[in-house]
């Protein structure tokens, strides 16, 4: 039986992805895996928010950078509301969609999306 899902995104710089999921969107830091752990890169991390997990990875091999992770929350509006406050760049929204949601959507330095 499934229990739960955990994306994976493939991320060029460990160092900045950090510093930009935790510090800037608010999660936090559960384990980082590095083979050599006086470099930034290549490493293996997780992050989490909310009861939610992402893995950051580095390594080659672990998918392409600019992928999608959509994450459904409360309230968007709130959302933007926090990470304005953090100074998070909204890429698109909050919109209503033709298919009854409301969006936003956050990119981060390598291009992936995550869609609120």
């Amino acid at each position: 039986m499934i229990e739960v899902a955990v994306p994976v995104i493939h991320v060029l710089n460990a160092a900045a992805a950090q510093e930009f999921y935790c510090t800037t969107l608010g999660f936090r830091l559960e384990f980082a895996h590095r083979g050599d752990p006086a470099q930034a890169n290549p490493c293996y991390m997780g992050v989490s928010r909310d009861g939610v997990w992402i893995h950051l990875s580095s390594l080659f091999g672990d998918g392409v950078v600019g992928g999608v992770v959509n994450l459904v929350v409360d309230s968007v509006d709130e959302l933007r509301v926090e990470l304005l406050a953090s100074g998070v760049q909204i890429a698109v929204g909050p919109v209503d969609q033709t298919w009854g949601t409301r969006e936003m959507y956050v990119k981060d330095a390598d291009g992936n999306c995550l869609r609120f």
